[in-house]
């Protein structure tokens, strides 16, 4: 059965019409397929841009919050945007922020991480755990609650916030008490059954796509034994400690087997994990088709999982 029999007929037209990346041959091409235009911002949320300290230089993080504020600290989240570890910024993320701020009545952050290949392993993630202990160091001026942190991220996004969340545990803190990565990038071995089943060019990340962004991030003939659990969460000998999580990935995106293993590893290390797979379903098909009915579903699932999980 070719790719698109196994869309859902609602999703059809958005694959029909998809370009496909072409990040060897066009990157910049590539990078400008993720911008969007201005969204008609939220009067009950504010926005603002700050430059702060990164692993090597200053970076952008976008901060969202409640318009009106009575003085009580929030919970807050980092969010970490997606884009296989070389495409990306947080501006196309607005929107979701902003539902995140006011379903879960919280602060977000959201990172500009560098971008691979200019900046390959390990810059994303340092800059990623700049930003977070940046937010949390902040405090007080941000008026959040250091006792409700949460980290969330989808794609390469969700393989950062897996990999901060190690990265977190490994160090010490800053505590969390949540993680989101959804449908993430964590396995540059590319050998599971779903790797090898999306080659389409018109899937939103196929195999190919995978192996080049993998290449730009880790650098050309990277050891995939040696690869530290920070550049690929796979390969984390234990996942215990881990705060509690949740994830969905779609049963014909390319990350469906990886992430399955994710959590059942998860699972087997004593970590509460919700899980969630959308049949006939393709990588970031929620915020490609959002107005779908699948794709209303799958984002109000994890926009109230946060909320739960930041409003205990």
């Amino acid at each position: 059965m070719d790719f698109e029999s196994r869309v859902l007929p609602e999703l059809r037209p958005i694959v029909a019409q998809f370009p496909g990346f072409q990040l060897e041959e066009n990157l910049e091409w590539s990078r400008s397929l993720l911008s969007s235009p201005p969204i008609e911002k939220s009067e009950h949320v504010s926005t603002t841009s700050r430059m702060i300290p990164g692993a090597a230089g200053e970076i952008l993080v976008k901060i969202y919050e409640p318009t009106q504020r009575t003085g009580a600290n929030l919970p807050a989240m980092l969010w970490i945007h997606g884009g296989g570890y070389v495409l990306g910024h947080p501006d196309m993320d607005d929107a979701l922020c902003e539902r995140f701020v006011q379903a879960a009545k919280c602060v977000v952050v959201s990172v500009d991480y560098r971008l691979a290949p200019e900046h390959p392993y390990p810059a994303a993630i340092d800059d990623c755990y700049a930003g977070l202990t940046w937010m949390t160091g902040e405090a007080e001026s941000l008026g959040i609650d250091v006792d409700r942190v949460a980290i969330a991220g989808a794609s390469g996004g969700g393989g950062l916030t897996a990999a901060l969340a190690l990265m977190a545990r490994d160090k010490g803190g800053p505590a969390l008490i949540f993680q989101m990565p959804l449908y993430p990038m964590i396995d540059n071995r590319n050998i599971s059954a779903s790797s090898h089943e999306i080659t389409a060019d018109n899937a939103t990340w196929n195999r190919t796509n995978n192996l080049a962004a993998w290449s730009m991030y880790l650098g050309e003939g990277t050891d995939a034994s040696e690869v530290s659990p920070y550049a690929v969460p796979s390969r984390a000998e234990s996942l215990a400690g881990l705060p509690p999580t949740y994830t969905c990935v779609g049963q014909v995106d390319l990350f469906r087997d990886e992430t399955i293993e994710y959590v059942t590893r998860l699972a087997q290390a004593g970590v509460d994990v919700e899980f969630h797979l959308y049949p006939g379903t393709f990588h970031s098909f929620e915020m490609i088709v959002p107005q779908a009915e699948v794709s209303q579903r799958a984002s109000q699932s994890y926009v109230d999982a946060m909320a739960r999980a930041l409003n205990p």
